[in-house]
């Protein structure tokens, strides 16, 4: 699959198979994430990978009881250090946020790639889940995804028009 279809059939998967991610099909993914661009090449990144099932569990309550993340066979915590990142992005604010979102996105294409799916978790106790995964206080943790094979029907997306969401020269 090359990255266009992977952008087109990529959605938001809530319901997995129990089958595990073979090794070799997980490095990959985790592979095209160390890849991805950072301010100033900085990498300010760290990611969990979770596999034991009783580690699932625990996170899933510290994600306000999306209790379904725990069916997937993986859950990837992407966390990083503030203090590591590029500090002046626009001249104003940290590039952490910006940093581990490129990278996790390489993460969500590749998935898409090789038949599996993910889903963006945003919403989560940070120190809940930093207690879970043993996370130092300094570290911030961004998101988390689970990872496997979806266990759902496609749907087709909904996306804006070109028209709506693109200027040329300046805002219009």
């Amino acid at each position: 699959m090359d990255v266009y279809e992977a952008i087109r059939t990529r959605q938001s998967i809530r319901r997995y198979k129990p089958d595990p991610v073979p090794d070799d099909v997980l490095s990959k993914v985790l592979d095209a994430m160390r890849l991805a661009p950072s301010a100033g090449n900085l990498q300010p990144w760290r990611f969990i990978v979770v596999k034991d099932a009783a580690v699932r569990e625990q996170l899933a309550k510290a994600t306000d009881r999306q209790e379904w993340i725990a069916h997937a066979p993986v859950i990837i915590a992407a966390c990083g250090w503030e203090e590591r990142a590029y500090s002046k992005m626009g001249g104003y604010w940290n590039a952490l946020p910006v940093d581990v979102s490129i990278a996790f996105d390489h993460l969500t294409l590749a998935a898409a790639a090789e038949g599996l799916g993910t889903c963006w978790i945003g919403s989560f106790i940070e120190d809940g889940v930093r207690r879970v995964l043993a996370i130092p206080q300094e570290v911030r943790v961004i998101a988390l995804t689970p990872l496997g094979y979806p266990d759902e029907p496609l749907v087709p997306k909904t996306r804006k028009e070109l028209t709506e969401i693109v200027c040329y020269e300046r805002w219009e």
